[in-house]
C-alpha cells in the first residue's frame, strides 16, 4: 500500500487506532472473563461478577475513547464537511451516552462527581474552614 498523500496517511492512522480500540476491548474483556473465573474459586460469586462487570466495562470505555479519537482524526484532517462532522457529532454524542452510561454502572456515580465524595469534602472544608 502506497501512501501518496497526506490523507492516505491520516486514513491509516485512523484505522491503526480503530483497530487498537477494538484490540483493547476485546483483550479487556478476555482479561476480565480470565480474572472472574480465577475469583469465582476464592471469592463470593457477587463480588467476583460485580468486579467482572467493572472490568468489561473499563475495557469498553477505552476501547470507546480509542474509537471517538479515530473518527474525529478522521473526520477533521480526511473529509472536513458539514456532512461529516454532523455525522461525527451524532457518534460522538451517542459513544459519550455510552461513556457516562458506563461509568454510572461501574462507580454508582456521575462522572463529574468527585471519588468518595471528595468534591463535598472540599467545599465543606473551605467553608468551615
Amino acid at each position: 500500500m502506497e501512501l501518496n498523500s497526506f490523507r492516505d496517511v491520516v486514513e491509516l492512522v485512523g484505522t491503526c487506532i480503530d483497530a487498537a480500540g477494538v484490540a483493547v476491548t476485546v483483550i479487556g474483556m478476555v482479561i476480565a472473563t480470565l480474572l472472574f473465573c480465577a475469583a469465582l474459586r476464592t471469592t463470593p460469586r457477587e463480588d467476583a461478577y460485580r468486579t467482572y462487570r467493572q472490568g468489561i466495562g473499563r475495557a469498553i470505555l477505552l476501547g470507546l475513547e480509542l474509537l471517538v479519537a479515530a473518527d474525529i482524526i478522521r473526520t477533521v484532517a480526511v473529509s472536513p464537511t458539514f456532512r461529516s462532522a454532523g455525522v461525527l457529532a451524532i457518534i460522538v454524542l451517542i459513544r459519550t451516552f455510552l461513556s457516562v452510561a458506563l461509568e454510572l454502572e461501574l462507580t454508582g456515580r456521575w462522572p463529574w462527581q468527585g471519588r468518595d465524595g471528595a468534591s463535598s469534602r472540599g467545599a465543606a472544608s473551605t467553608a468551615g474552614g
